[in-house]
Formats: structure tokens, sequence, C-alpha cells
């Protein structure tokens, strides 16, 4: 399965941006933000087709992130 034909998760942005750790815990594909860490670090997510290291990377509206099969598109709030 590619990434865009994974299931989507909508997410609503209500600041500038979200931290990457803290996305994959508020859209509950993992249990703790140690978990999310470890997981980016290992090269297991994607920012936009490309891998993503940076635990804490800034993550704005209009981007999208692939982790385990599921794929987050982040908006802007109206």
């Amino acid at each position: 399965m590619s990434a865009s034909d994974a299931p989507f998760i909508p997410f609503t942005l209500r600041g500038e941006f979200i931290e990457l750790d803290k996305l994959l815990k508020v859209c509950g594909l993992v249990d703790s933000g140690g978990a999310a860490r470890h997981l980016i670090s290992e090269g297991q997510v994607q920012v936009d087709g490309a891998t993503e290291l940076r635990k804490t990377a800034k993550i704005r509206a209009g981007q999208v992130v692939v982790f385990a099969g599921q794929r987050i598109e982040v908006a802007a709030a109206p």
C-alpha cells in the first residue's frame, strides 16, 4: 500500500504548528510521547514523503505525516 492509499486521519491545527511527537500521540497512534520519539528516531515516520528523524519537527497546515499505515492530513483551523 502506498502512502496515498493509506487510511487517513484528519487533524485540525489549533496554532501555527504541532511538534511531530505530540501529533502522533494526539492522534492516538502511540501510547506515549516517549514511544513516539523512539519510533521517529528509528526512521519510521515520514513527513511529506521524506523520512523525518527530528522528534520535535514543526508540523504545519498542509503537511502530511505517514506512520504505521496511517496518513495524517494536517489542516488549519477555520
